[in-house]
Parts: C-alpha cells; sequence; structure tokens
C-alpha cells in the first residue's frame, strides 16, 4: 500500500467537504423549488376557489347600474350596504333561519345518534348475519336519490306527511348508509382489548359505547355532525317538494322569492346569498381542524 502524505490527506478531506457542501445546497435548493412550486398550486387553487366568492360579497354592494357593465368592476364605485337590510326585510329572512336551524339541529342531532348505534353494532358486536347485512346496507349507498325521489314522496303523502317538516327530518332517525359506513370505519381502527377489560369490569355494551368508544371517537363524530349540518343548511331539493307554506320556507327555498315574475332583485339576490354563505364559512374556520382530523383518523381496517 502507498502511504499518504499528509499534503495528500489534507487534499482528500477538502475535496469531502467540498462535496458535501454541493450535495447539502443542492438538497436545500431542491427542498425549497418544491416548497415554492407546491405552495404556488396551493395559493393558484385558492384563489380560483375565492373568485366566485368575493363576486358574490362584491355584487352584494354594487350599485344597479354596476351589476351588469363590461368589462365587470371587481370593485364597486360605492359601496351600497343598503342592500343588506333591504335583502333581509323584503322577505321574512328571520322566519327562514329559524326554520333552516331547527332542520339543521334535528338532524344533526338524529343522524349522529342513529348512525354511531347503528355503526358500534356492525363494528363491535358479533351476530348472525352481521356482515352480510353491512354488504347490504353499503349497496345501498349505489342507489341514485332520483330513484327512490317518487316512492319515498308517495309514502309521505300517503301517511300525511307532506307539508309539513317531518319528511325532512325523521327520516334521520333511520342512520345514513355512508355515515354509518365511515365511522365504523373508525371504530375498527380501536383495539378490542379496551372493550374486553371494560366487559371484565362487568361494564354493558351501553356503558363501554358511552364511555370507551364515544370518547375516542369525537372527531369522526363531528365531521358526521358537521356533514349533516352543511347537508341540510343548504339543501333546495327536499324543501321544494315537501314544503308548500311560505312561513315553512328554508334559506335556500326563500333565496326564490328575489326571482319574481317581473325581474330579479340580483343585488339583494346576492346579499341574501352571503348572509346564507357566511355562517357556514365561519363554521368551517372554526371547525376545520376537527375535521380534517376526523377525516384523514377514519381507518380503511375490516
Amino acid at each position: 500500500m502507498v502511504a499518504r502524505s499528509p499534503e495528500m490527506a489534507a487534499t482528500v478531506h477538502t475535496v469531502h467537504r467540498q462535496s458535501l457542501r454541493e450535495f447539502l445546497a443542492s438538497k436545500r435548493t431542491r427542498q425549497f423549488v418544491d416548497h415554492f412550486l407546491s405552495h404556488l398550486v396551493l395559493l393558484v387553487l385558492g384563489l380560483a376557489f375565492f373568485l366566485p366568492f368575493y363576486w358574490l360579497v362584491s355584487t352584494s354592494v354594487k350599485p344597479n347600474s354596476e351589476l351588469f357593465i363590461l368589462p365587470p368592476k371587481w370593485i364597486p364605485s360605492r359601496f351600497v350596504w343598503q342592500n343588506y337590510p333591504k335583502a333581509w326585510n323584503y322577505l321574512p329572512f328571520g322566519t327562514y333561519f329559524k326554520n333552516t336551524l331547527y332542520l339543521c339541529a334535528f338532524n344533526v342531532i338524529a343522524t349522529v345518534l342513529s348512525c354511531t348505534l347503528t355503526a358500534y353494532g356492525f363494528s363491535r358486536i358479533r351476530w348472525p348475519g352481521r356482515d352480510a347485512l353491512f354488504l347490504f346496507l353499503i349497496a345501498t349507498m349505489m342507489i341514485p336519490y332520483q330513484v327512490t325521489l317518487i316512492p319515498t314522496f308517495l309514502i309521505f303523502k300517503w301517511i300525511g306527511w307532506v307539508g309539513s317538516f317531518k319528511p325532512l327530518t325523521w327520516p334521520a332517525l333511520t342512520g345514513s348508509a355512508f355515515y354509518i359506513f365511515l365511522l365504523r370505519q373508525f371504530y375498527m381502527t380501536i383495539p378490542t382489548e379496551l372493550s374486553e377489560a371494560a366487559k371484565m369490569d362487568g361494564a354493558s355494551e351501553l356503558r363501554i359505547f358511552l364511555q370507551v368508544i364515544v370518547p375516542l371517537t369525537r372527531p369522526a363524530m363531528a365531521t358526521v355532525a358537521l356533514f349533516t349540518f352543511l347537508g341540510t343548511w343548504t339543501d333546495f331539493l327536499g324543501p321544494l317538494i315537501y314544503l308548500s307554506r311560505e312561513s315553512q320556507y328554508t334559506l335556500s327555498l326563500g333565496l326564490r322569492g328575489y326571482l319574481t315574475r317581473f325581474g330579479a332583485n340580483w343585488e339583494m339576490l346576492m346579499a341574501g346569498t352571503t348572509i346564507t354563505v357566511i355562517p357556514i364559512v365561519i363554521l368551517f374556520f372554526f371547525t376545520q381542524r376537527t375535521f380534517i382530523q376526523g377525516i384523514t383518523l377514519t381507518g380503511i381496517k375490516g
């Protein structure tokens, strides 16, 4: 072997250090480029989703003369804030709000109760035919809503529920196949040892569900509640079919009142729509962490 001189060893060490610096610099550059591109894509997508909402809000405070001008004005020359109280007083908006909140509260509570209990039975309790019945339940998700619309309406008409809130509320007590599936997959990720330990201490199934399962599945339950609230708040077809009196209208159905036979009150329609959308935006900002946690932690086990 050829012995290395101190000068050669120092040269090799210097070359290694320079290579290491170049490697780290190139790695940091790649990371910076990746982060920059990902944030740029997110920014572009965020702007694409934000523009319709901005156009809605800006149109709600525009004068009538600037609603349909070309090219469109993104910033009104004069903010007409009077459109909001006019929109609120033009229709019984308070009644619409009260009706919508009633439907949302009823459906959220009923859906969470029915779906959590059903999902617990499908995931944590063994009984004959459980898996076959669960597959049958999942298969109902493939049936379009339009297929069952007329038969469901005829049933509600036969029992005298048409023209009331009952067709929009009581079916929530029967659960939803999608929410049951979502909660069941979440329950399947919880170790069975917890339930077995509680049974050894003499706990019943109901006590295990309330004291062991529910505290661990709050994110998934919050996700179900949020989905149900949003679906009920924005529902238009259901109230359109089953409600007949204006005193029963919801927000989505009541917004049609701005589109009269003599013309559309676009500025008030936009103001009313903004009032309707703002609670959803506020709710999402306050619950987005719980919502994302409930989606990402839902397992795919079983």
